[in-house]
């Protein structure tokens, strides 16, 4: 069962941005501490952000100044934005909050 659901991955060119949003579709899961990771194909699943319960936030060297990750409290979301996209970001990231997990949603990078 899916308990977090991932939106905004998509195919977009080196330089590029996306925006993607994690929403709960259990009841009364609120998100506070979050993580964002990505799993490239034949590579291990990596931690990319995290956002803890005071809203402090952590990012891998590889994303940070790059990505930002977000917490809209109200609407009980996560988001990262990530700019300036390279090869290398090609993956499924996952949205995660304790011990929740989203299906993934796939991102490519290409020209």
């Amino acid at each position: 069962q899916v308990q977090l659901v991932e939106s905004g991955g998509g195919l977009v060119q080196p330089g590029g941005s996306l925006r993607l949003s994690c929403v709960s579709s259990v009841s009364n899961l609120r998100i506070y501490v979050a993580n964002w990771y990505r799993q490239a194909p034949g590579k291990q699943r990596e931690l990319v952000a995290t956002i803890t319960r005071d809203g402090s936030t952590v990012y891998a060297d590889s994303v940070r100044g790059r990505f930002t990750i977000s917490r809209d409290t109200a609407k009980n979301t996560v988001a990262l934005q990530m700019n300036n996209l390279i090869p290398e970001d090609t993956a499924v990231y996952y949205c995660n909050t304790y011990s929740y997990w989203g299906q993934g949603t796939q991102v490519t990078v290409s020209s």
